[in-house]
């Protein structure tokens, strides 16, 4: 029964191995850390079929013992999660033992963890935000999230526009690293050996494009959905928790505020969620978090089964259950799998551009993701599409991740870019750095399988709206609809798009979003018309297909 993937590994006991079984033992460890990117759970007395046996307090000491040595073999650390007796017929009591392993890799600082930060405006998520990355309760009124505001008219408002991002660390031992000893953000990563990247998101309908672009172009590994216990589901959260769906991104629930609202109100916003969550277009398992061992549980299944939506109630100002989150967070593994992770390392560098910004003293500077390949400092790289489809050379100068320099850059990973004296003016959101050799396909054509959400009018051939893709976001006319003359809500349909402005580089399979003022609509690019076959204006080469 015993995976042989993942990271959970089930032991009986470990008493007094023999040299070449700890050999063998220290091996198979070192392999569930690199199968959970530095992570992995050690069930001791557990059988390999699962079953709970229990050891006596003796054995389980010496279990440890060995457990502990063989983490120190390979650089590891180890923690406790939980004990528990199981129980048995015989006068001694037997019990099982948790126990986290973390190593971090050796070509990274620290193990890394996005979650995309979304709720309705006013659910409170920016005071969590503030709570959790600062190490101090709110007042109340708002104290802790002044912290993240970026914008005076945030400050303002109280409101989140633009897309700020926090970081919470984890040590090795699972003590929370944050700004509360007034540590830098540099200090943080030097001292944390799992970072969570808190990526909060715009609530307020107007900014919903800021949202979706945060959602599609950040790549989170999960998403957190505040939602505030005395006003419950309202505004946006439906619509946060259809995007969040829809792309795919693993959900789990906090319910803020409990300290304004009884029991039964808070009882009553978490059926309310319950209900939306086992609806047949949710099909998710909710998961009421209220003791440590169920946030231990809740971890570790909501990492194997995407269906599970782990919810937590709690207080950002009277601290109440906050604890549990970040049992939660510092047990969560990280998804993608290393497996995924070294099949994309071994294509062709693809570097997604999502900011662009010019420091003094070192030049034009991007942020992004790397969706694919590997990228060293000095590497050649192409950048495009520009406005006439063509592709420039560029050096990448220096690498920084989480704001401390790095040398390699591997799949999955974000980071920024210096690139020296490149020309900014000729660079824009949406681009992409690519290694030369890929010859990239750009298109003003694509078609894509398209389900409309929500129409007002009739959807039809000629109709404008604006794609999201990745991090491309760009108005494109509706060129032809096969097979039909108009779609309605909840239709499904084959579309070509023409993009207004500039092509664009797209892969089939990438996943896309659209919408044009009530319009919303989700899909799959299917096909691509590469620019070359109606441009024959530039010969060079740039538009070959």
């Amino acid at each position: 029964f015993q995976a042989e993937e993942g990271n959970i590994e089930y032991k009986l006991k470990l008493v007094d191995p023999t040299q070449y079984r700890f050999e063998h033992l220290a091996t198979q460890m070192k392999w569930r850390l690199q199968e959970g990117r530095g992570e992995a759970v050690y069930q001791i007395g557990v059988e390999d079929n699962g079953l709970l046996v229990g050891l006596t307090e003796e054995d389980m000491k010496a279990s440890l013992k060995t457990l502990r040595r063989m983490a120190e073999k390979v650089g590891a650390d180890i923690t406790v999660l939980r004990e528990r007796e199981v129980d048995y017929d015989s006068d001694e009591p037997h019990r099982i033992a948790e126990v986290l392993i973390r190593k971090v890799p050796d070509d990274q600082q620290f193990l890394d963890l996005r979650v995309a930060v979304l709720g309705n405006v006013d659910s409170g998520k920016s005071t969590l935000l503030g709570v959790l990355t600062q190490g101090e309760l709110d007042n109340g009124r708002g104290r802790a999230r002044l912290n993240l505001f970026r914008h005076l008219h945030e400050i303002q408002t109280g409101r989140t526009s633009s897309i700020s991002i926090e970081i919470l660390g984890f040590d090795s031992k699972g003590e929370v690293v944050n700004y509360s000893e007034s540590r830098t953000a540099e200090e943080i990563c030097e001292s944390a050996s799992k970072m969570i990247t808190f990526i909060d998101l715009a609530g307020h309908h107007k900014y919903l494009k800021t949202t979706i672009f945060g959602l599609t172009s950040y790549c989170p590994d999960f998403a957190m959905l505040v939602v505030s216990a005395n006003t419950g589901i309202a505004g946006t959260t439906r619509e946060h928790l259809g995007l969040a769906m829809a792309l795919k991104v693993p959900i789990f629930i906090v319910v803020s505020k409990v300290d304004l609202c009884t029991k039964g109100t808070v009882e009553r916003t978490v059926r309310q969620l319950e209900r939306i969550l086992k609806q047949p277009g949710c099909n998710k398992v909710p998961m009421l978090v209220s003791s440590t061992d169920d946030a231990v549980t809740a971890a570790q299944k909501f990492a194997q089964s995407p269906s599970i939506t782990p919810i937590f109630t709690l207080s950002s100002v009277s601290g109440e259950s906050l604890d549990l989150l970040k049992v939660f967070f510092n047990i969560l593994p990280p998804l993608s799998n290393s497996k995924e992770q070294e099949e994309l390392m071994q294509q062709l560098t693809e570097f997604q551009i999502d900011e662009i910004y010019t420091v003094p003293d070192v030049g034009t500077v991007v942020g992004g993701t790397l969706y694919s390949g590997i990228c060293r400092e000095g590497e050649q790289l192409v950048v495009g599409p520009t406005d006439e489809g063509k592709f420039r050379e560029l050096a990448v100068c220096s690498i920084q991740r989480n704001r401390s320099g790095c040398r390699v850059l591997r799949a999955g990973q974000a980071a920024t870019l210096a690139l020296g004296d490149f020309d900014r003016s000729l660079l824009r959101k949406g681009m992409v750095m690519v290694s030369p050799e890929m010859n990239p396909t750009i298109c003003w054509r694509f078609e894509a399988e398209i389900v409309l959400l929500f129409h007002a009018k009739t959807f039809h051939k000629g109709f404008q709206v604006t794609v999201h893709v990745g991090n491309i976001r760009q108005t494109a006319t509706v060129e032809a609809l096969q097979g039909k003359d108009e779609l309605r809500t909840g239709e499904k349909a084959v579309v070509r798009f023409k993009f207004i402005k500039h092509p664009e580089y797209l892969k089939v399979g990438a996943k896309l979003l659209f919408r044009e003022g009530v319009t919303k609509g989700i899909g799959q690019v299917t096909k691509l018309q590469p620019a070359s076959q109606y441009q024959q204006r530039h010969p060079s080469g740039s538009s070959t297909a």
